[in-house]
């Protein structure tokens, strides 16, 4: 059943002993006067239906505690021990100076409560319903987006690993599959742990260990390929799933091989969407920059850039056109028209140069917003040379014409081919080495993307005003993703779970915001000191 607070202290009561140790005007001396004001019991009855057995950590201070704990970037031990030793925690949340604390279980308990309810973000709903009835975003039309990469909680494995790995979870999943282990797959002992025992340095010893577990996991895998899997569980099927994926991801085969003779090598490309571990198959390889390559998830981030708050936040794999940048805004762009947020009408929405796709610029212009986004820039075929806005479209006639004045049709698939026209033309040197002559491709929102080039060469405000806002999300973004200099890495495994932890956290950084502003409540309403608005 739910526990609630006592509304009596306790004789220890942390808050009556020590409570004016802790500095006022900061999230633990905030939270000791109304973590119940923001988190209510009632909004977390639901959790525990029955109303049996015994209560539970009162709904208010596990909250409270889960915040704490993103903010601060502690283990679940970390933060039992916190609760239990630190009097900062104990005034924050209630406790009395005797209380032992509770087992770190409790928070993969509660977490798992949420995880499978209706409403498995409802702490970050509250914060944002306390920054909606502080006002603060009120008339502010301002939005700015970015995002970062965070590393995932597990190891990169490489090629022999995964096979071998994902070998042992079909084993250890899939109804049967042991046997069938036993029986046909003879490349590998599957008991024994670790990688096997060859001269690694041999490349012929490596490739025929490859041909060997890639020709047990196909093995496996066609022992399953008749059988109905109606009856199995969701694990099960995913092992199987997993092990397909691996089994073909990373190989190909080897030199002299057609593919039937067994003789496999791990292949001299990598995977556009290549799983890099089978403990978190969700994770992947990414670059934020052309040098910079990492391993993990992409956090995706809104916020209102003069004020610091978050507006909506997202954490995605991080690869995928679903999950890039101009795709994830779009998202944020359909959930704050949905949300109505504040009446504000049309807003600006800033970023930097990866946002700057034609569909999300459609997307925006569209929805009656201007989009204050850093052009991408444009690459001649020729160094020096033409680029495609020294070409004039004219959409209406459906044509294009070239510097030199030669016009062409544009195709249904936006293509604009000159082909010989380009042979005997005295500027091909500046516009193409094909022999086959200039190709242009069109998006389907050039006009937008014409426009939005030349307005930014053309109006120094527009840069100015993209100088003064843009920089401001990434302050945000640092505090998402680092914590007294230090990088954070994810602790959990999947999009799920660390969706939610990025809840959490820019629940608690948001909340924080509005402490440091002056966030006060007076006759139940949620308001910011006026020397501080």
């Amino acid at each position: 059943m739910q526990g609630v607070e006592r509304e009596d202290r306790e004789l220890l009561d942390a808050q009556a002993l020590v409570g004016h140790l802790v500095p006022e005007g900061g999230m633990f001396a905030f939270l000791a006067a109304h973590r119940h004001d923001v988190f209510s019991d009632e909004e977390f009855e639901d959790l525990f239906p029955s109303g049996r057995g015994r209560p539970s950590i009162p709904a208010s201070v596990m909250a409270s505690i889960l915040v704490l704990q993103t903010l601060h970037d502690l283990s679940d031990r970390e933060t039992a021990e916190a609760a239990r030793c630190d009097l900062r925690w104990k005034v924050a949340t209630g406790m009395a100076l005797d209380h032992k604390g509770f087992d770190p279980s409790t928070l993969v308990y509660w977490r798992k409560r949420l995880a499978k309810s209706t409403r498995p973000h409802r702490i970050n709903d509250a914060v944002r319903r306390v920054v909606e009835e502080t006002g603060i975003l009120r008339g502010r039309r301002q939005r700015a987006v970015d995002s970062t990469i965070l590393a995932d909680a597990v190891a990169t494995q490489d090629t022999i690993t995964q096979l071998i790995s994902a070998i042992r979870r079909v084993g250890r999943v899939v109804p049967g599959a042991a046997e069938q282990i036993a029986a046909v797959c003879t490349g590998h002992d599957y008991d024994v742990p670790g990688k096997p025992v060859i001269d690694w340095d041999e490349p012929g010893a490596k490739e025929t260990l490859v041909s060997a577990l890639v020709n047990d996991a196909n093995a496996l895998l066609e022992a399953y390929s008749g059988v109905d899997d109606d009856e199995w569980d969701e694990p099960a099927r995913a092992a199987l799933a997993l092990l397909a994926l691996v089994a073909g991801q990373d190989v190909e085969p080897a030199e002299g091989s057609d593919g039937t003779d067994g003789r496999w090598r791990i292949a001299r490309r990598v995977a556009p969407d290549r799983v890099i571990s089978t403990v978190d198959p969700e994770a992947r390889h990414t670059r934020k920059s052309p040098e910079a390559r990492r391993d993990g998830y992409r956090a995706h981030v809104a916020a209102e850039p003069e004020t610091g708050i978050i507006t909506d936040e997202a954490l995605t794999k991080a690869t995928g056109t679903e999950n890039s940048d101009p795709g994830v805004a779009e998202k944020f762009l359909a959930a704050d028209a949905e949300a109505g947020a504040d009446g504000a009408g049309a807003r600006e929405w800033y970023g930097d140069s990866a946002y700057g796709t034609g569909y999300l610029r459609g997307a925006m212009h569209d929805a009656g917003h201007d989009a204050v986004i850093k052009p991408k820039p444009l690459h001649a075929a020729v160094e020096g040379g033409f680029t495609v806005d020294d070409f004039t479209v004219d959409e209406p006639a459906g044509t294009v014409t070239c510097p030199a004045g030669n016009t062409r049709p544009i195709t249904k698939a936006r293509h604009v081919i000159f082909g010989a026209l380009c042979r005997d033309c005295p500027l091909s040197a500046r516009c193409t080495t094909s022999k086959s002559g200039r190709t242009l491709d069109l998006h389907e929102r050039d006009a937008l993307l014409r426009r939005a080039r030349a307005d930014w060469a053309a109006k120094p405000e527009l840069r100015e005003k993209y100088r003064q806002n843009r920089p401001n999300v990434e302050r945000v973004v640092s505090h998402i993703a680092s914590r007294g200099g230090r990088r954070l890495k994810l602790r959990y495994r999947g999009t799920e779970k660390n969706h939610a932890w990025l809840t959490r956290r820019t629940a608690g950084l948001n909340l924080r915001t509005l402490v440091g502003r002056g966030l006060v409540r007076t006759a139940g309403i949620w308001a910011l000191t006026p020397q501080t608005t």
